[in-house]
């Protein structure tokens, strides 16, 4: 993908993500992987004004470009999730209502439902809190992102990682609505947990599920 076509995907998830719901307002912001560092959603701008030229920079080492808009006040933990995994193309943070409100509690998401393998693991973990926009947060989102795909953060929001913008966006998703089935399902009590043999199983079924390339 080009750095171009990158700014335009950029945009158009961040337009998605906000008229979806998951992040009102302002909050929230996407970023891709580019070539030396990243593409990020800039600080402060409202979503559908959004242009290409108006999406941010910044370097592997943390430095932006000299002209452009601030990037995300939230480009720490965008940085230190590109450095510490290859394997992720774009990022999503929402605010999304049900797993924001699971994560106000500082619980993540157990293996209440075998869908919950769609992040990558047995669980969804939530990061301790720490201050927006800081490197302590960055530490603890690559920490509880370790052989996963998606967290919530303590007292804060959500975090989704995928190849594309579009595939973070999608993965998000997945993640407020287990948050709102869980949540219902804690109303009514007693939650029943897959075991890990059990979640173990759904893993090794999703690494052929669907259509293999």
């Amino acid at each position: 993908m080009s750095e171009q076509d990158a700014r335009e995907a950029v945009i158009k998830t961040a337009q998605e993500m906000s008229a979806s719901g998951l992040s009102p307002g302002k909050s929230g912001n996407v970023s891709a992987r580019a070539a030396g560092g990243m593409l990020i959603t800039p600080t402060g701008v409202a979503y559908a004004e959004l242009t290409p030229e108006m999406i941010s920079f910044v370097a592997m080492d943390g430095a932006s470009r000299t002209g452009e808009l601030k990037p995300s006040s939230e480009w720490h933990f965008h940085l230190g999730i590109y450095q510490a995994r290859k394997d992720v193309g774009a990022i999503v943070h929402t605010h999304s209502e049900a797993a924001t409100a699971l994560a106000c509690t500082g619980q993540g998401i157990p293996a209440f439902h075998y869908m919950v393998a769609v992040a990558g693991g047995t669980d969804i973990r939530c990061a301790p809190y720490a201050t927006f926009g800081t490197e302590a947060l960055a530490v603890h989102a690559v920490e509880a992102l370790k052989d996963r795909k998606a967290c919530l953060l303590g007292n804060h929001g959500v975090i989704a990682c995928g190849d594309t913008p579009a595939a973070a966006l999608t993965l998000a998703n997945e993640v407020e609505a287990l948050a709102a089935q869980y949540g219902r399902a804690l109303l009514i009590g007693g939650v029943r947990i897959l075991t890990d043999t059990q979640m173990r199983e759904v893993l090794e079924k999703f690494s052929t599920y669907g259509q293999q390339s």
